[in-house]
């Protein structure tokens, strides 16, 4: 109960505080890419309840002749790429918190196709509400293995702690700034879990 008291206010002082940044990436985005302004995507979350995600969009909307979406290095853009470096996108995934899909702090949502691919273990990630930030973000972001990911998002989730959680979010702010572990291998996105056991 504390920490769901603590994710609202935190969330709604989140929401006041960066609504100005949050208007203004809306308008650069409606004017560089178009509509529509936000992404949604439907991500697995406590007890591997499915809710959909709200980030900003970042890419175009591009389709091969055959009607495939083009691979993200063609659909990527200068602003795209400052938005997911300075984590910019993800604002909106604060009404996700107001409405209890999601906590400040916690594993992060991951893809629904994942699901049937997790070990037992792995599994236990979604014991917990997902994070906006978590450890795995503070400890290397996408530049470490899923093996470690999975190996942290675990820790979290059997020693959360409130001043664990306050310590998570003072350190995502210098990872933010620092634009460290953005991504993968030089990758726009991450490299995709492929299924590996622990």
């Amino acid at each position: 109960m504390l920490k769901r008291s603590t994710d609202i206010i935190g969330a709604i002082l989140g929401i006041i505080v960066f609504s100005p940044v949050f208007i203004f990436v809306a308008i650069i985005i409606w004017c560089v890419l178009g509509w529509p302004i936000f992404f949604f995507h439907d991500r697995p979350g406590l007890n591997e309840k499915i809710f959909r995600l709200i980030k900003f969009r970042t890419m175009l909307i591009a389709f091969d002749p055959l009607g495939n979406p083009l691979p993200d290095s063609e659909r990527q853009t200068r602003l795209g790429h400052f938005l997911r470096s300075s984590s910019l996108d993800e604002l909106p995934e604060l009404l996700n918190v107001l409405k209890g899909d999601m906590s400040i702090v916690g594993p992060r949502p991951l893809l629904k196709e994942y699901l049937p691919l997790y070990t037992r273990r792995q599994s236990l990630r979604h014991k917990v509400r997902p994070g906006i930030t978590g450890l795995a973000q503070v400890c290397g972001r996408n530049a470490i293995s899923w093996r470690r990911k999975f190996a942290l998002d675990l820790y979290y989730v059997n020693n959360q702690t409130f001043w664990l959680d306050l310590k998570i979010i003072y350190t995502t702010f210098g990872i933010v700034l620092k634009r460290e572990g953005i991504t993968s291998e030089n990758n726009v996105t991450v490299s995709k879990f492929r299924g590996k056991s622990e």
